[in-house]
């Protein structure tokens, strides 16, 4: 009776799951596998009817192609300064929210907003900030004397400011994802551990680095791995806000590969940049994990 109700239960649960993993293998899984050989043709949405293999042709066109090389360093400087100040930034927000004081649930409403806005609007409204003519930024800088009206200044239209104007419109935008995943981490914290340290005489710092890193360490590794990948990924803010320019400088591999589909309809070049993109950043994750789990280790 017992390994009939067993068998019964997990019939039920099978039944349960299949919708869910149906639909994400129809979304997800599907798409992916079936656009894979896609980057080993010559495959062209203006010439449907001239589409062959071609090998290895797209990749070896992609490394040779000066535009895209471009986007490697570009993308690393994207990635990395914008998950370096959103994770700083959230972090102290999220130390700062712990506390309990007047008005918390303001400030965690103003702090929380911008992740509840798409990727692709908050380009549009930042481009809108930035604009040398009419950008409230510009208007502001006047009022303070720091420029003038005849001579605005240009961020996203200058070579040298456009992709620190863009990562500032990122770090805006994700800093609100660290508040919130670090916050709840910390209202983890036993509030035991902290009182037994103060009876031996603990300070604030040797808890910090004692008890409040060591016990969230997990949800910091966990929370900026997922988000260097979001913003590995975050075409949509690089394509709304410069569209890649100017002249490449905020051009990124998911932008690339955006530009490609939307422009050039060149599928067959668009899937080869999604296959490296994908072999990156499962490289990246797995060196990532392999790093953090050996510092966890050591560190106990």
């Amino acid at each position: 009776m017992t390994a009939r109700n067993s068998w019964r239960t997990r019939i039920f649960i099978i039944c349960m799951l299949a919708p869910a993993i149906l639909l994400v293998a129809a979304i997800v899984y599907y798409p992916f596998l079936s656009g894979i050989p896609y980057a080993f043709k010559k495959y062209s949405l203006l010439n449907l009817s001239r589409t062959k293999w071609i090998g290895m042709k797209n990749f070896t066109t992609l490394f040779h192609d000066r535009d895209f090389l471009i986007t490697i360093p570009n993308t690393i400087k994207w990635v990395f300064c914008s998950l370096f100040f959103q994770f700083m930034i959230g972090f102290m927000l999220a130390l700062f929210l712990k506390n309990k004081f007047r008005g918390r649930g303001l400030y965690q409403g103003i702090i929380f907003f911008p992740w509840a806005v798409s990727g692709f609007l908050i380009g549009i409204l930042w481009r809108w900030i930035f604009n040398a003519n009419y950008g409230p930024l510009n208007a502001l800088l006047v009022m303070v004397g720091i420029t003038d009206a005849a001579n605005p200044i240009g961020l996203l239209s200058n070579i040298s400011t456009a992709m620190p104007a863009a990562i500032g419109t990122n770090v805006w935008y994700g800093i609100a994802f660290f508040t919130i995943t670090i916050q709840a981490a910390l209202q983890g914290v036993p509030n035991d551990l902290y009182e037994a340290s103060e009876v031996d005489g603990a300070g604030k710092l040797d808890q910090f680095f004692k008890i409040t890193l060591p016990y969230i360490y997990p949800v910091l590794i966990l929370s900026t791995l997922l988000r260097s990948i979001w913003i590995f990924n975050f075409a949509d803010l690089i394509y709304s806000l410069t569209r890649g320019g100017p002249g490449g400088t905020t051009e990124i591999m998911t932008s690339y590969m955006l530009n490609l589909i939307i422009y050039q309809s060149d599928v067959g070049k668009a899937s080869a940049v999604g296959i490296i993109v994908i072999a990156v950043l499962t490289i990246w994750a797995t060196v990532y994990l392999k790093v953090s789990r050996v510092e966890e280790e050591s560190e106990f």
